[in-house]
């Protein structure tokens, strides 16, 4: 996946490389640039010496007496060559042997120039040269100074190579530098992906105002769209709830003329009546329980005391015709307490209380239990229990099995959506009693 991390550190990284380039392309051409005003200035030096020492002889012919006594300058070929000379001849140094240097197409009067040329014996020199004139009514005489470029070069090559890898070290520093500026400024983006779980977790939540301006802007725009998403859901939610509302008044008025038709003997027509008003009434309920589940989800929290909840839903259920009929068992401590709104614990436990009273054949017992970081509610009933063949996710699953007898149905699928709004998860397994077991479990947040 394409990363703005690792595009903002390899662009990092080249716009160094090159800028680092670059800088040893120019500090390699202005040290070449400083060794040849050095050589210019010993040259300089030099030839200021040979035109001291320059005098004419015999027929106008140059002579430089004392000759300078660079020990290169006395090995032939070694390196370092001088040469005075003028339309009567020359004289040069004993390194120059029987060579002649280069003469230039226009020599300076001026001041020195100093120029490179192929040497005598191949290789490349530096020379300076000037032409001056020792005596008003003799000729000009051209002095020339030459030394070889090798140590130039030689000098060159060494500080190039120690300069690059200078260079490549302190590129691996700013690497690592610009690694540690993206990271730390890309570091409010993460913080605003761990904010962002919580507008997934709940509709209600907001991001928190960056403390960047430049970041400001995106939050606003996020925050602007979780507006908008939660009056949608909140519109679609009143909207299902209104209609499930609706619908209940016809199924009302449909579930008396099933009971009309009874009467006047159309018993098969008035059941098919009453198979479709439940079929109506659980995909309402769902639908509705749906909605609450939504809302659970945007407004968590609560502390509840577990048994009071527990023991209020058992004495309605005890109201009942069935419920009469059943011992309940409350084994739930005094003190056990669920961070769950009492109103939705009471629609979670409720739902499978009812499917426990109602499939139960003698008791039914609702136990609770907790520890550092967990709480369980468990109800079990000595009925039928679940079919060994189904698997625990066809048996939530709802749909028509509350008419099937096998103690499950729509009322565990409700249960399920509800305990999973608050944290918390369902199981089903067999009770001892010899019916079913349905365990809540919540991790402590």
């Amino acid at each position: 996946m394409r990363s703005l991390h690792w595009r903002l550190l390899s662009g990092a990284t080249a716009a160094i490389l090159l800028a680092l380039c670059v800088a040893w392309l120019f500090m390699t051409l202005l040290f070449e640039r400083h060794l040849e005003r050095r050589l210019e200035t010993e040259l300089t030096r030099d030839g200021l010496r040979l035109v001291a020492a320059l005098e004419l002889g015999p027929g106008q012919v140059p002579l430089i007496d004392p000759e300078p006594m660079d020990p290169r300058l006395q090995t032939p070929a070694g390196g370092y060559y001088w040469q005075v000379s003028s339309p009567a001849g020359a004289a040069r140094s004993r390194s120059l042997w029987d060579a002649d240097l280069p003469a230039p197409t226009h020599a300076p009067t001026g001041d020195w120039t100093l120029r490179r040329a192929d040497g005598p014996y191949g290789e490349q020199v530096s020379v300076l040269e000037r032409q001056v004139t020792p005596d008003a009514r003799g000729p000009r005489v051209l002095v020339q100074l030459a030394q070889d470029r090798a140590p130039l070069t030689v000098a060159r090559d060494e500080f190039g190579r120690e300069l690059a890898l200078f260079l490549f070290v302190l590129w691996l520093v700013l690497s690592a530098a610009a690694w540690l500026q993206v990271r730390l400024g890309l570091h409010p983006l993460s913080r605003i992906r761990g904010d962002l779980a919580l507008l997934r977790d709940s509709a209600r939540a907001r991001l928190p105002g960056a403390r960047l301006r430049e970041i400001q802007p995106l939050t606003d725009a996020i925050n602007s769209l979780a507006d908008a998403r939660e009056r949608d859901l909140e519109l679609a939610r009143h909207r299902a709830a209104d209609l499930a509302h609706g619908l209940k008044t016809p199924l009302s008025a449909i579930a008396a003329q099933s009971r009309r038709a009874r009467e006047v003997g159309a018993g098969e027509a008035a059941d098919g009546l009453d198979r479709a008003v439940a079929a109506i009434r659980r995909t309402i309920d769902a639908e509705l329980a749906h909605a609450r589940a939504a809302t659970i989800r945007d407004a968590r929290g609560g502390d509840t005391e577990v048994r009071a909840v527990v023991e209020r839903l058992v004495t309605v259920i005890e109201h009942t015709d069935k419920g009469g009929q059943l011992a309940f068992t409350v084994d739930v401590p005094a003190g056990l307490r669920l961070a769950v709104q009492p109103e939705d614990l009471s629609e979670i436990l409720g739902a499978v209380l009812e499917n426990a009273a109602r499939h139960a054949r003698r008791q039914v017992r609702i136990a609770g239990n907790a520890g550092p970081q967990w709480t369980t509610i468990a109800i079990e009933d000595d009925g039928p229990g679940f079919a060994a063949d189904r698997t625990e996710d066809s048996i939530v699953r709802g749909g028509r099995l509350d008419e099937s007898g096998s103690g499950s149905g729509l009322g565990l699928s409700i249960a399920r959506e509800l305990a999973e709004a608050t944290g918390g998860r369902l199981k089903l397994s067999s009770s001892p009693l010899g019916g079913a077991l349905v365990r809540f479990e919540w991790s402590a947040p």
